[in-house]
């Protein structure tokens, strides 16, 4: 049928509309049931309803597409989820879909996609528990739409923007997600996310048990959390931009118990901690950081665990609080530092081969009083506890530990790649 609009559409518009009207009344006309349009297109059609406000719930199970012309409003009424695809390679454009029930148990969602090959592109969601839910799904778009949840609920008891469940191989690419809990992977591997806005919502990206995803070129910011990896490995995080996360629980990217994991050319500013990560317990859980900036947060990098051996390169460090920080000297100490820019070093490049003369070397001294009193966090940067530094500075009681060293730190910004 191509983009044209199905004659039995015409005919529904036509000729049963008045007919709904004759035996409902004005209920008719403010919301008919789109579910009657979707019934009357035949399986390839395409359906473009007249503007205006149309009630759902709604379920499609055949392949069609439903082009609203962002002038058509379906609304759920407060009950279930509102749109539901069943079947594969359907698409579905330029819809608002509104009020969404409210049980968490049943997922209730603006869209439920249980299909192969369906495009949601275009629309906007908005007073749903849940946004998009992707649910044993695969190679799906979700593209350029606005998803917002509930905006009278607390954060943490509202649902996910999108929640991608079993699901693999899916694009979720230039959507803006705002005022919802979250956006979470479980046991979903080989998906991109790409281009994306998160604002002013909890945990921007959560990957759970789901390995060889890509999260290119995002904007994160005025979240609680940003991008969490949790037991998956093989994950791309790259071209990032990661933002304005101050809650002391948040922190820009946070990685545990996972490998092979890419942390690269990401931008991360203003955030209560840049990165948080375990000490890899296997060789092979390292991590790969390189070329990322880090800059004005309270704490650019902690490191927690046993061991370190992270490769941390190329990385530039730029008015941070505290550049490294960890949970005990041993893991930042023994993760591989080479080649950073910090603009605390102090030395000097006499040959001019913009590497510095002398390692930078960071020794523990009042810093050890913050780091294992977390109440005393609240006098950094006091003229107390600098008093105390200087002191144990100039005067060391005792040999102080080092926390890391750079055994060549570059003396400019490296150029990025």
């Amino acid at each position: 049928m191509g983009d044209s609009i199905s004659p039995w559409v015409v005919l529904v518009s036509g000729a049963l509309l008045p007919l709904l009207s004759w035996l409902f009344g004005s209920v008719a006309l403010a919301a008919p049931p789109l579910q009657l349009y979707v019934a009357l297109t035949p399986s390839g059609g395409t359906l473009k309803p007249e503007p205006g406000t149309y009630s759902g719930p709604v379920v499609i199970d055949k392949p069609i597409t439903i082009d609203g012309g962002g002038k058509v409003t379906v609304d759920g009424g407060g009950e279930g989820t509102v749109l539901t695809i069943t079947a594969d390679k359907v698409q579905v454009r330029g819809l608002h879909l509104t009020r969404s029930g409210t049980s968490h148990d049943a997922v209730d969602a603006g869209i439920l996609v249980k299909a192969d090959g369906v495009t949601i592109e275009n629309n906007r969601i908005d007073q749903t528990l849940f946004g998009i839910h992707l649910s044993n799904a695969n190679d799906n778009i979700i593209r350029n739409n606005r998803i917002s949840s509930l905006s009278d609920r607390d954060i943490s008891i509202r649902g996910d923007g999108i929640r991608v469940w079993y699901s693999h191989g899916n694009l979720i690419e230039g959507n803006e997600i705002e005022g919802v809990r979250d956006l979470v992977f479980s046991n979903a591997s080989d998906n991109r996310v790409i281009g994306n806005h998160i604002h002013d919502s909890r945990i921007s990206m959560e990957f759970v048990y789901s390995p060889d995803n890509e999260v290119h070129g995002n904007d994160l910011e005025h979240n609680v959390t940003g991008i969490t990896v949790i037991y998956s490995q093989s994950v791309d995080i790259r071209d990032n931009r990661i933002a304005h996360l101050r809650k002391l629980t948040g922190s820009g990217i946070s990685v545990k118990e996972s490998y092979n994991i890419s942390i690269a050319h990401n931008r991360i500013a203003h955030c209560a901690i840049g990165l948080l990560a375990t000490a890899p317990l296997q060789p092979e859980n390292i991590l790969h950081i390189e070329h990322n900036l880090f800059t004005y947060n309270d704490v650019a990098t902690y490191f927690y665990g046993e061991r370190g051996g992270h490769a941390i390169h190329a990385n530039q460090f730029v008015g941070n609080f505290v550049d490294v920080m960890g949970s005990a000297p041993p893991p930042t100490l023994l993760n591989h530092w080479e080649g950073n820019y910090w603009d605390r070093y102090p030395g000097f490049d006499r040959d001019g081969d913009g590497v510095g003369d002398q390692p930078y070397r960071v020794w523990l001294y009042a810093d050890r009083i913050w780091m294992a009193r977390s109440m005393a966090r609240f006098f950094r940067g006091s003229v107390a506890l600098s008093l105390v530094d200087f002191m144990e500075r100039l005067l060391p009681s005792s040999k102080p530990d080092l926390i890391y060293e750079d055994p060549v730190p570059l003396m400019k910004p490296p150029p990025s790649d």
